[in-house]
């Protein structure tokens, strides 16, 4: 650009209202978001609350647990009450200033602004002397005494806003003497009374660890439960729902919907790709039935149903030969294979190759062969690192290296007779994996010692064992593109040819909307036998061109394209589902603390249904925790929610499968979910598998 040029940009920049407004990073949705003030509870109106103790909620706890958490070990549910008019103890008590922090811990998910703006806006509420004070970068932020006192301005910017760039986040934990002792002088320095934990099941396990620490210190801590993956849900020994979803899942489901039902649009109009979407969801797949029912992908796969299948047919056979067969319990990555090569056939058959795929990143992680690698690899690394200086990934950089030392792992349990986790059986297995599905089971683990799905090309691993299952079967005559009777006959008498005689020769089942060619016509030359055989043509004759063309058009061709659906989605800006439920949690955690709570979750009971009946509570972290093993060890860790293959709304999802796969004549059954709102009515208000669950729930009631 010319200096002169550049004056006239640089003035029209500076100077025109109209382009300063549109190039501005403010615009009007910004604007709407940050004034709209989400919906509050009804406890909330009232201008002080209390917390009621009850004993209705029972919970199995582990012994490890009373041994490790006494002091909040016997912690009850509590229901947040409205108090209008208390005595003035309870006023003096409730309004006396606090300084309270708050961090974030773990991944962004959408939300967790309005988590810290429900939080502020109680305590200066009670008290506008209270100080707020946000740590920096996560819990790391509390061990090195980081942060920013947080006020109106910085509140304001961010409501209703997405991400978590507040404060910002880390995966940090407070886990040795070390980290705890700085904690706690931070906590001292500050004249903190209370620590506020936005985060997942780690983080929140993290908050009952430091709820113990600091009992004697008279620092509460309270936990806000975070996680796109929906793996944090809480019930009590009799199954009774206390916490359904943590915040986040919502937004995030809509917004992979939105996304996927895009390309749903886009493959029926394009008809010829299949799309392969991973969505997050690294031990459960709660993300992808949400999303299931938010498109009616053609195929979704949910780890926890396979984790369950079980095959018949082994079974059988190993009655009949008198042996047990283990191998006739979970699903195999070749069986699961072969599944979705029965689909994509299917809906070949029908003219439809094409159509859209739902896997959850953590897929693996229910095929039982894959499970058993990773926990092997799991412990050998873990008990390399705990026995040497170095780590294992630092002295065996590169795979070869790696394979080498498990090789002689292996060569040890068979030649000197030692046990060794891995053995020559483990060995023989594993390399038969491609060697970057091999390099992905051995990549570095992260800060919690857990398989890092999400960086593991899943959709890679199980589309090379489709596609390669695919070709077989298309050398065979199974796999084939079904051809419009309609089409057919049209393009068969433009070349002045009969249809109907042809028809029965091409096609195994002639009379039907779409037609399927014979197994037996696989190549150019054995479709000349066939016109041969039945007298259509002589062996001189060349096969007629439109004859040719139709058999061109019934080989099918198998084209992907692969997406990944995570760090987009929690970074999305909050539903008005998010916005309400977060703002929501972060005044529940304010009467949590000002009533004198801890080793608590601000928690919403009811989330299921309609926003009427939301009832804030707190929950004992601490009856919730149970034995895990982690980084090669067993530990006292808050337990995941998978999905549970009995619910309602999962049975719904099974039972339409068929239907959804589309593999008849017509179009397919898609869904366009309803768009990313924060204020105003739409269907998508809630998760639709809290819908169906509770329609299931009244039906039965």
């Amino acid at each position: 650009m010319q200096g002169e040029d550049r004056i006239k940009i640089a003035h029209l920049i500076e100077k025109n209202p109209i382009v300063q407004k549109v190039i501005s990073n403010v615009n009007h949705e910004l604007v709407a978001r940050r004034e709209n003030k989400p919906s509050v509870c009804k406890v909330f109106l009232n201008e002080y609350t209390k917390l009621k103790d009850t004993d209705e909620f029972i919970f199995e706890i582990h012994k490890e647990a009373k041994k490790s958490l006494p002091d909040i070990i016997w912690n009850k549910v509590q229901f947040v009450e409205g108090i209008s008019s208390p005595d003035v103890h309870f006023r003096e008590k409730y309004s006396s200033p606090r300084n309270i922090g708050i961090v974030f811990s773990g991944g962004p998910a959408p939300g967790g602004h309005n988590v810290i703006a429900g939080l502020y806006d109680a305590a200066k509420k009670a008290n506008p002397e209270n100080r707020v004070f946000g740590f920096l970068l996560g819990p790391d932020g509390i061990v090195e005494n980081e942060y920013v006192e947080l006020t109106d301005i910085v509140i304001d910017k961010y409501r209703n806003l997405g991400g978590f760039g507040m404060i910002k986040t880390g995966r940090a934990k407070i886990d040795t003497k070390e980290k705890m002792r700085l904690s706690k002088e931070t906590c001292r320095k500050l004249n903190l009374d209370a620590l506020v934990i936005i985060g997942g099941d780690d983080s929140n396990t993290n908050a009952a660890f430091l709820a113990q620490e600091m009992y004697k210190d008279d620092v509460q801590i309270i936990g806000v439960p975070k996680t796109i993956d929906g793996d944090i849900q809480v019930r009590d020994s009799k199954g009774t729902v206390l916490c359904a979803i943590s915040f986040g899942f919502h937004t995030a489901a809509l917004s992979f919907a939105n996304s996927i039902s895009n390309l749903c649009t886009d493959c029926s109009s394009d008809i010829k790709y299949w799309h392969i979407c991973r969505v997050m969801g690294r031990v459960a797949s709660h993300l992808a039935l949400e999303v299931a029912l938010q498109t009616h992908a053609n195929i979704t796969l949910i780890g926890e149903d396979l984790a369950n299948y079980t095959d018949s047919r082994r079974i059988e056979k190993a009655k009949k030969d008198g042996t047990p067969d283990y191998t006739a319990y979970g699903m195999t990555l070749r069986h699961l294979s072969r599944v979705i090569c029965d689909g994509i056939v299917r809906r070949a058959a029908v003219g439809k190759n094409y159509g859209v795929m739902v896997i959850p990143e953590g897929i693996l992680e229910f095929i039982n062969e894959i499970q058993v690698f990773i926990i092997k690899l799991n412990t050998i690394i873990a008990q390399y690192n705990s026995t040497h200086d170095t780590d294992f990934h630092t002295n065996f950089p590169i795979l070869e290296d790696k394979l080498e030392y498990l090789r002689r792992l292996a060569k040890a349990s068979r030649e000197e007779g030692i046990f060794t986790i891995w053995n020559t059986r483990d060995d023989d297995l594993f390399n038969d994996i491609p060697a970057f599905f091999q390099e992905g089971l051995l990549m570095e683990r992260d800060s919690h010692g857990n398989f890092q799905f999400s960086q593991v090309e899943t959709d890679k691993v199980l589309m090379g064992l489709v596609k390669d299952y695919l070709n077989i079967l298309k050398e065979k005559g199974h796999y084939k593109t079904g051809i419009s009777k309609l089409y057919y006959g049209k393009t068969i008498e433009k070349g002045k040819l009969n249809p109907e005689m042809l028809g029965p020769v091409l096609f195994k089942n002639y009379g039907d909307e779409f037609l399927i060619m014979k197994e037996t016509i696989t190549s150019v030359k054995t479709l000349k036998q066939a016109l041969v055989r039945d007298n259509i043509i002589q062996e001189s004759d060349k096969i007629p061109e439109e004859v040719e063309k139709i058999f061109k058009k019934s080989i099918p061709s198998f084209k992907t394209q692969v997406h990944f659906y995570g760090y987009d989605g929690r970074g999305n800006d909050p539903s008005g589902f998010d916005c309400v439920y977060a703002y929501n949690l972060g005044l529940t955690a304010f009467s949590l603390l000002a009533n004198g709570a801890t080793g608590q979750m601000a928690a919403i009971k009811n989330l299921e249904k309609e926003f009427e009946k939301w009832e804030p509570i707190g929950i004992p972290i601490a009856p919730l925790m149970h034995i895990e093993e982690r980084k090669g060890k067993l530990d006292l860790v808050l337990e995941k929610t998978i999905v549970d293959v009995n619910s309602p709304c999962f049975k719904i999802v099974k039972e339409l499968r068929e239907k959804w796969l589309g593999a008849v004549a017509g179009e397919d059954d898609y869904r366009r979910p309803g768009p990313i709102r924060f204020v105003g009515k739409c269907e998508e208000e809630r998760p639709l598998t809290f819908v169906l669950n509770e329609i299931a729930k009244r039906s039965s009631g």
